[in-house]
């Protein structure tokens, strides 16, 4: 009987239903503590201690187990001596990227010390999978014999290495490149689930087609489809407030995000939706100059409209985005401008207006920073902190240098908060020892929507980011036990458990809680292959013990 001296994590071979178009993998036993497997699978995790990513894998190693390696902080290996148990002879496949991107040869790989495993001289694919912040890894093959056998890595090889999986050693593995290229420039992150460490959201289901789509009653009108906003629950009524991308008939697609409007929609079930009325539209003029002028329209494009209740005024107030809008210059949307508005029926009942303006919130001028650009303030999400009010702002195409004004804005959408003794202001910026919030990701956050949880803390939904832009391309969240400081980003893969209708994840509108920890979000996304940008679903499963461990921890 074999005895092991330490636990033993047991990789059972994956069922045919997951395992595609690949190899068939070996049944082997992780008998070294402190290592775990890992699915070989895009967004799979191959190191522990690091969040990065399996971004484009080959189909041969596709859903095969691997074992998770140990990376200092800067990513680089640790030394390790992994032991594992084989039932009868395999080849064990591994993945190694030397760290300049240039071939690995074999007096780099004769560092790890395979024991009694004999390497192939050659790669068996070549550039077979990438992983984010790393050149392209070539899979090589290492025979071993059957019973318990060793592999030693020293902290720093030369490359980086990746244990990929098992499959026996009759498998003939056709040699090829595959094409996959280098991903170094493609910042690590944290996927819910395939990260190491605990998963506090589960996808459990959704719709696998819209549920606000072209054709559909209400969309009248709306050439190009929809985009952030947000919703709030009145007696177990959805009340949703969307950008319309309403455009107009016989304008090119791009006039669709100039000529808006901010539409009310409701639904019993978060699924079938129906359109109540319009709450604002945008006049879609061009602006007349460069700079931020007042000769320009400065409520061309109207968007992210976000009620709030004031329970000291018994109204709902709205928080609306009005933009400048450029033919020619980049990010055609600038310098935003926050407007509240008020309903004009008093109490709950009130929440479909109609509303009147108040006036302009927060606005670009003096006190602006230089991280919210030509756009800011491109969005305002108020939360209340104790006595305080925090918002959320953000901006994009920052302004590094002084002469970059008015058109010349750089890389980053960024996010920042303001703080006010009333709802109704006045509102002012944080200094920049806090804003922008890099914390929660470097250069990449926008349209963050906040509530409350059970136990306290704040949580944050917000769109990740497009992956052109070498982004998750997910659905994202963060968390505060304050209100001020906030934990880094989290993304959440729903294409796992959902039909993948869209090609760039945008943004979510709601995180709405439903009872015994699920939650629904209603989210923005977009087919690149059409103009109309549909409105999805998905539902997700909360683990309070997880939520109380990181709340612990801040």
């Amino acid at each position: 009987m074999f005895l092991p001296l330490f636990p033993v994590e047991k990789v059972w071979a994956m069922s045919d239903n997951v395992q595609k178009a690949g190899f068939s993998p070996a049944d082997y036993a992780i008998v070294s503590s402190g290592f775990k497997s890992f699915e070989t699978v895009r967004y799979g995790n191959p190191y522990s201690g690091n969040f990065r990513s399996i971004l484009r894998i080959s189909p041969e190693i596709n859903g095969l187990k691997g074992v998770r390696l140990p990376v200092d902080e800067q990513g680089n290996p640790k030394t390790a001596t992994l032991k594992l148990k084989f039932n009868g002879s395999v080849k064990l496949l591994i993945g190694v990227a030397e760290k300049s991107g240039r071939s690995v040869n074999n007096p780099l790989l004769e560092k790890i010390n395979f024991h009694r495993g004999t390497l192939s001289v050659k790669p068996v694919l070549l550039n077979g999978l990438s992983v984010t912040e790393l050149p392209a890894m070539d899979i090589y093959e290492v025979r071993y014999p059957s019973g318990e056998q060793e592999i030693t890595i020293p902290a720093d090889p030369g490359f980086h290495m990746a244990i990929l999986g098992v499959v026996s050693s009759g498998q003939r593995i056709p040699y090829r490149d595959t094409g996959i290229g280098d991903e170094e420039d493609y910042e690590a992150f944290y996927i819910e689930g395939f990260a190491e460490g605990p998963q506090l959201f589960t996808v459990i289901g959704g719709q696998d087609d819209p549920v606000v789509e072209e054709g559909m009653p209400g969309t009248e009108g709306i050439q190009g489809g929809f985009e952030g906003g947000s919703i709030v629950r009145i007696d177990d009524v959805y009340h949703m407030f969307p950008t319309e991308r309403a455009g107009e008939e016989g304008m090119p697609a791009t006039y669709d995000r100039v000529k808006t409007r901010i539409g009310h929609w409701t639904s019993t079930d978060a699924i079938h939706w129906t359109r109540r009325s319009t709450i604002l539209q945008a006049s879609g003029v061009y602006a007349v100059s460069p700079e931020d002028n007042p000769m320009n329209d400065r409520r061309s494009a109207i968007w992210s409209y976000m009620p709030v209740f004031s329970e000291e005024n018994n109204r709902w107030y709205g928080h609306y985005l009005a933009y400048t809008t450029d033919r020619d210059i980049a990010p055609n949307h600038s310098f935003g401008r926050i407007w509240r508005c008020e309903s004009t029926v008093e109490g709950i009942e009130g929440i479909g207006g109609p509303y009147k303006d108040m006036g302009i919130v927060i606005e670009p001028g003096l006190s602006s920073q230089w991280w919210e650009g030509r756009q800011g303030v491109a969005s305002f999400f108020p939360y209340k902190v104790g006595n305080k009010w925090l918002s959320f702002i953000s901006g994009a195409y920052p302004f590094m240098n002084p002469g970059d004004y008015p058109d010349k804005g750089g890389k980053g959408w960024f996010v920042g908060l303001a703080e006010s003794d009333k709802l109704e202001g006045p509102w002012t910026r944080l200094d920049t020892t806090v804003n922008p919030m890099v914390s929660i990701h470097p250069w990449f956050v926008e349209n963050p929507i906040v509530s409350k949880l059970p136990n306290g803390l704040y949580i944050a939904v917000f769109d990740g980011g497009p992956e052109w832009l070498k982004l998750p391309n997910q659905i994202a969240y963060s968390l505060s036990k304050g209100g001020y400081t906030w934990t880094r980003a989290r993304y959440i893969p729903i294409d796992i458990k959902v039909k993948k209708w869209w090609d760039t994840m945008r943004t979510p509108l709601c995180l709405m809680p439903e009872g015994d920890g699920v939650y629904t979000i209603i989210y923005a996304a977009i087919n690149n292959n059409r103009r109309y940008h549909p409105m999805g679903m998905v539902q997700v499963k909360m683990d309070m013990k997880v939520l109380d461990e990181i709340a612990a921890g801040l």
